[in-house]
């Protein structure tokens, strides 16, 4: 008997123009986030495309869940360390892929323009900042 992660049972396809972008309490109000596969609330697989527009930035946080990120238009920006610092950030090109362990504070910047990665992990997705002046949320 096999078993199917959830979401993933049926063949399917998501085509570029199908993507739902929304507004995600932890970015910027600017930035987007769009589910592709999977629920971010519960446990088990899940692939999100996150859109930043130029100039807008994340500024330090982590993730508890390891994290796969592919770069798939824009050069992405990311440095890692628990506070903004420029001289810190490495660029990725499109089709670059950055694995990200669980637990790694980092900072991104769309200081080239706009980017869109793809992120694969296994949820619930989190997202906490190390300042919290620094979520969103709290504002």
């Amino acid at each position: 008997m096999r078993t199917h992660q959830p979401d993933q049972d049926v063949f399917r396809s998501v085509l570029p123009e199908d993507v739902d972008w929304q507004q995600f309490p932890g970015f910027p109000a600017q930035a987007r986030l769009a589910v592709v596969v999977g629920d971010t609330s519960e446990h088990g697989p899940y692939t999100v495309r996150v859109k930043v527009p130029g100039g807008v930035k994340l500024m330090p946080h982590m993730h508890h869940e390891d994290r796969v990120y592919t770069v798939m238009s824009g050069v992405f920006y990311i440095g890692r360390g628990d506070e903004f610092d420029e001289a810190k950030l490495e660029a990725y090109p499109p089709g670059a892929v950055i694995v990200l362990p669980g637990g790694t504070a980092h900072f991104h910047w769309a200081k080239s323009g706009e980017y869109i990665t793809q992120v694969s992990a296994i949820g619930p997705i989190s997202l906490d900042y190390v300042n919290p002046i620094d979520d969103p949320r709290n504002n």
